[in-house]
């Protein structure tokens, strides 16, 4: 013969009893107690790593001898009219700190100055830009 939970009546003496609250026990707050139930990721990390995998980088670009020609050419104009802190736009690749390649950068402002010896050119804004990066180099012209 079976037996369900509808025809069976050993719990008949407790059904109408109330809740139990412990009165040494503070009550779990309902965040703490649905946490109990979500699914646990034996491979933590591991989702991090898959997105890190699938982050697209830009590949360097090599400038041709006539385009570093162009870009020494421009930085040395820039770099005479430096006391007037001229305002130009750059061209830079940032190179990825995780993985090969990078991204390329625009920035536009006013040059503070140029280091030949350490090779980095500062923007007015605190941007440090080393010059082995910079792909493109225009000063903007004063439409004042």
């Amino acid at each position: 013969m079976e037996t369900y939970f509808y025809n069976s009546h050993k719990y008949d003496d407790i059904m109408g009893l109330p809740h139990h609250v412990s009165a040494s026990r503070p009550h779990m707050p309902r965040g703490d107690r649905a946490a109990q139930f979500s699914p646990f990721s034996a491979l933590s990390g591991f989702g991090a790593a898959i997105r890190e995998t699938g982050r697209q980088t830009d590949p360097r670009i090599g400038l041709s001898e006539d385009d570093r020609a162009v870009l020494d050419a421009n930085l040395q104009m820039i770099q005479e009219k430096l006391a007037d802190r001229p305002e130009a736009e750059v061209t830079y690749f940032q190179p990825d700190d995780c993985k090969s390649g990078g991204s390329y950068c625009k920035i536009s402002g006013r040059i503070r100055k140029i280091d030949a010896c350490g090779r980095i050119l500062v923007m007015e804004n605190g941007t440090r830009i080393p010059l082995d990066e910079i792909i493109g180099l225009r000063e903007k012209e004063d439409c004042s």
